[in-house]
């Protein structure tokens, strides 16, 4: 039988990150968290079974999370994005902490612009830097589908950057 402080409680950063990723906010997401961790000891003798838990954990986070959306009517929810203060990066000046400031928010709002899946795989590749069999075990699908999406994901990000240097020039 599984130990909740050493087999599920351990879980707990990684089904938080998970559902961050896609409520977008931090309050919601701790509530996911623990909503889970009961759900999981509750389940405890079932889980022997379970060969990897920590996928299991994303995934039942993942369900639990679009469940939620879908009964708030999809309501969108963007990032609450906080930009660090960069003026230990020699930035000076205001002109250039605002540059920054509206950089990081478009880059942001293209990454939440994304569909789910993308966005998820993009988060799980680019940012936590996990392997393609990593999050293809996570999200239960294969290695070639999250090629795909990552590719997608960055080509999306990419047009936009594009698109926005062009409004510029």
């Amino acid at each position: 039988m599984l130990d909740f402080q050493h087999d599920i409680l351990p879980l707990k950063n990684i089904i938080f990150r998970t559902a961050l990723r896609i409520v977008l906010n931090r309050e919601e997401a701790e509530d996911i968290v623990q909503d889970i961790l009961l759900k999981l000891w509750e389940r405890r003798k079932e889980l022997d079974k379970v060969e990897n838990l920590e996928a299991f954990a994303r995934t039942t986070a993942r369900n639990l999370v679009i469940d939620r959306k879908e009964k708030m009517d999809n309501l969108h929810v963007t990032l609450d994005y906080q930009v660090h203060d960069r003026t230990d990066e020699g930035q000076s000046s205001n002109d250039n902490l605002l540059m920054a400031q509206e950089k990081d928010s478009f880059i942001a709002n293209a990454i939440n612009s994304l569909p789910e899946k993308q966005r998820s795989i993009f988060q799980l590749r680019d940012i936590e830097g996990k392997t393609y069999k990593e999050i293809a075990t996570m999200l239960n699908i294969t290695e070639s589908d999250v090629k795909v999406s990552l590719f997608r994901a960055r080509n999306e990000i990419k047009e936009k950057i594009i698109q926005k240097k062009q409004l510029f020039l």
